[in-house]
């Protein structure tokens, strides 16, 4: 058990979702807006080891959803909710009828990893140290409970513009995806979810666990690296156990706000022992697919992350041609590298006619080809 109670742990904890983030997972502003609230009321965030959860109580999940591209209003309907995330919360507890005994991210990123503390904080309740992701993913389908049989409903969705929709059952995760990613179109910038109500059974085999505790660390690092004149690179990929596969000047964006997610291709020309490479990164909010020289070097449900030389992530919605940036590749949790893990987060989940290849094994047969 730990405390999230000063503005140096919001700011670690915001940092290293960011990097998990994998380029998505929602903005750092907002998630350090959310958590210097709670910080600036005198309040606290309790984190907690699932071992501590109570056995007798739900344990749910909260999320923003929607594309991570700018906000415009798509609407001439004017924002009737002013604090979703509370509203949602107070009317999912309505809706269950059983009591919330804990708090979980949805995934790892800049502001959907804090939403859940802001709840957190306000009504006591502790928060599991894990995620039902171990990155940000792009869907609802990479949800880790859906590979151990789980279901995402009951659940509700609110729009910051007034729609607030129950789901007392879905007919399949497709339908529920298109559902709540429809409703996240029609919003003037904020949709947030609750839903995942997990008895502890499932909790303790389903979540991805420490997490949290990972994202403080990498802030952390990243932090004391450049305040000690150390690379803060180095520091993330030895954290990560992870890989630098390139360096380079974003040459090209290609992204588009489309269907509620932020999708396209980004051209990376390498720079350096990569001069003359090309990198390509196909995105869905995160980094999904990679390519080196047309070849694939990462592939899903694998981490790509964009990093400036002082180890500041770089969000997919602010990336810019001429960024001098390094791409760093890590291994996913084991629990997507499952049969039913790869069916819900691998290549041809997103349309790739590739069998998925981790991606230590691409740096070996790839990678180490490609670059001398």
């Amino acid at each position: 058990m730990f405390r999230i109670k000063s503005l140096s742990d919001a700011e670690k904890l915001v940092l290293g979702s960011t990097i998990m983030g994998t380029g998505g997972g929602g903005s750092p502003e907002t998630g350090l807006k959310i958590l210097k609230e709670i910080i600036d009321r005198g309040e606290y965030v309790e984190v907690i080891d699932i071992g501590e959860a109570p056995r007798d109580k739900l344990i749910v999940t909260m999320y923003f959803i929607g594309s991570m591209a700018s906000k415009e209003k798509v609407t001439s309907i004017k924002n009737t909710i002013n604090d979703p995330i509370i509203y949602a919360f107070e009317k999912y507890s309505e809706f269950l009828g059983e009591e919330v005994g804990a708090l979980i991210p949805v995934e790892l990123g800049g502001s959907n990893t804090p939403i859940v503390m802001k709840i957190a904080s306000r009504l006591n309740l502790p928060v599991i140290d894990g995620d039902l992701a171990g990155r940000a993913v792009p869907e609802l389908h990479q949800c880790s409970v859906l590979v151990f049989g789980g279901k995402l409903s009951p659940s509700i969705i609110v729009t910051d513009t007034g729609n607030v929709v129950f789901v007392k059952e879905y007919a399949s995760i497709d339908d529920y995806e298109y559902l709540a990613r429809t409703l996240s179109t029609r919003s003037n910038g904020t949709t947030v979810i609750a839903d995942t109500p997990m008895s502890y059974e499932l909790a303790s085999k389903a979540i991805i666990k420490n997490t949290i505790s990972l994202c403080i660390k990498l802030g952390n690092e990243v932090i004391e690296a450049r305040n000690n004149g150390y690379d803060p690179v180095e520091r993330i990929i030895k954290v990560l156990n992870g890989w630098i596969i390139f360096e380079g000047i974003v040459k090209k964006t290609m992204l588009e706000d489309k269907n509620g997610f932020l999708t396209g291709e980004i051209i990376l020309e390498g720079i350096r022992k990569y001069k003359g490479h090309i990198l390509k990164s196909w995105i869905k909010n995160e980094h999904i697919m990679v390519w080196l020289d047309n070849q694939p070097i990462v592939m899903p449900p694998d981490l790509f992350i964009l990093l400036e030389k002082d180890g500041t992530p770089v969000i997919n919605s602010k990336i810019k041609p001429g960024m001098h940036v390094l791409g760093i590749a890590a291994k996913a949790p084991s629990i997507w590298r499952t049969p039913k893990g790869l069916e819900l987060f691998g290549p041809r989940h997103f349309g790739f006619n590739y069998d998925y290849i981790p991606v230590e094994e691409l740096i070996t047969s790839v990678l180490k080809k490609l670059i001398k």
